[in-house]
């Protein structure tokens, strides 16, 4: 029977369930007596709530508190091993697959190089995702009726069709609507009713340093992915489950450097890391030859920046120099347009140039920015480190079964329009 809001009592009770979880998850241990207040609950509805979750495996006593004069109280926490999630990250030099419990705890993981020569070839990659699930859950003889699902971060826009699921345009990798979700469901041995969660790795990396890292608590801002390329995600008031936007592609000169998406001037052709080796390379620097980015750019900083009483390449330290100002600069535009609290940065080469990169990048930035908003931004690094965007892409089905009061769609299929949309505007406590 549906109420005057349409809300029928399922609704009803599947909110409440999702409230107590998502209390329970943040901010537990915690007892029910405290569940009142926080959740807007009746002590009536937060008992009749937690004795469901716990009969259904999914909440958990985690000890006891002395109270004003009665008894202990009982302290509640969501079971780490209820459930389970897989989180990917198709990365620019890997593919990472991890396993997670509903803590977000490690299980196992595994990783595919991806050699330059074709490493995004859609099949490759497919395989890669297929094999590395079978390898995290073979790892912890998982079983597949405790897994919520499996979410994936990849470059490019990610669209989300009613026909053919989640379609990925990735121009920079030669990806052109390929739609990824129905390749991995062929390509899958996982039951058809595990669910995919697809969706931009700048966005999942967002999204975990807003839930666990650097962003807690922070209501306006852009977390930044540095890679091979450069990519962001924007959260505020008004898009709280954040924003992936294509920064890379802004136009940072006109008629400049060919960029890899075609177009001449993207900040990406200044100040992503494959860009950054080649002009090491262009203006007589010698990283080194048939390795990946990741090795060659630790090359680079160990030229530019070598042990005392050393003198640094002076290509290598100009290069770096150069790119500092240009990520500024870039910085600067997401200041003036978004006018964050906190921007972060995060990805594998902006975790290589960590702290010592920083202050001519914040310093680049404010000399580009208007002086308001400027003045109240902070950068810094998110906190999460290389595991940040696989992390964020297990959050995808963790949010979903929030969403869905601790049970999973009874039938997924593919174009399925997920809950975890709504779901993860819940942030940790300010």
């Amino acid at each position: 029977m549906a109420g005057r809001n349409g809300r029928t009592v399922r609704d009803l009770r599947r909110g409440n369930r999702t409230a107590v979880l998502q209390k329970l998850y943040f901010d537990g241990p915690l007892s029910r007596f405290e569940l009142g207040p926080a959740t807007a609950l009746s002590s009536g509805s937060v008992s009749n709530v937690v004795a469901d979750l716990i009969a259904d495996g999914l909440v958990e006593e985690a000890g006891s508190v002395d109270s004003d004069g009665g008894r202990p109280r009982t302290l509640l926490r969501v079971a780490p091993d209820s459930g389970q999630m897989i989180g990917v990250d198709v990365g620019e030099t890997r593919v990472r697959v991890e396993l997670f419990d509903l803590a977000l705890t490690e299980l196992a993981r595994t990783e595919r190089r991806l050699t330059p020569q074709g490493c995004y070839d859609v099949e490759v990659i497919t395989g890669h995702i297929r094999d590395g699930i079978a390898e995290v859950l073979g790892a912890r003889q998982a079983v597949p009726e405790r897994l919520l699902g499996v979410g994936v971060g990849v470059p490019g826009i990610v669209e989300h069709t009613p026909d053919r699921g989640a379609v990925v345009h990735g121009q920079t990798i030669g990806w052109d609507a390929v739609p990824l979700e129905r390749l991995l469901r062929s390509a899958s041995r996982l039951p058809d009713e595990i669910p995919y969660f697809i969706d931009n790795g700048a966005k999942t990396l967002g999204q975990a340093e807003m839930w666990f890292g650097a962003g807690r608590g922070a209501r306006n801002a852009v977390v930044v992915l540095f890679g091979s390329g450069v990519g962001a995600c924007v959260v505020t008031p008004e898009v709280e489950h954040g924003r992936a936007v294509e920064w890379g592609h802004l136009t940072v000169r006109v008629r400049g450097r060919r960029c890899r998406c075609g177009a001449p001037g993207c900040l990406e052709a200044y100040a992503g890391a494959e860009s950054l080796l080649a002009r090491w390379r262009e203006e007589g620097g010698r990283p080194p030859e048939d390795t990946d980015e990741e090795t060659a750019l630790t090359a680079m900083l160990a030229a530019a920046y070598p042990p005392p009483g050393t003198e640094p390449d002076p290509v290598a330290l100009a290069v770096l120099e150069e790119t500092a100002e240009y990520l500024g600069a870039g910085l600067s535009d997401l200041i003036n347009l978004f006018q964050p609290e906190r921007i972060l940065i995060g990805g594998w080469a902006g975790l290589q140039l960590g702290s010592r990169f920083l202050p001519a990048v914040r310093r680049h930035a404010a000399t580009y920015a208007l002086r308001h908003p400027a003045d109240r931004v902070t950068i810094d690094l998110g906190r999460l480190g290389s595991d940040a965007v696989t992390v964020g892409a297990a959050i995808l089905p963790l949010a979903e079964f929030f969403a869905g009061g601790g049970r999973r769609p009874e039938r997924v299929t593919q174009g399925h329009v997920p809950a975890w949309r709504a779901a993860l505007r819940q942030r940790a406590p300010r």
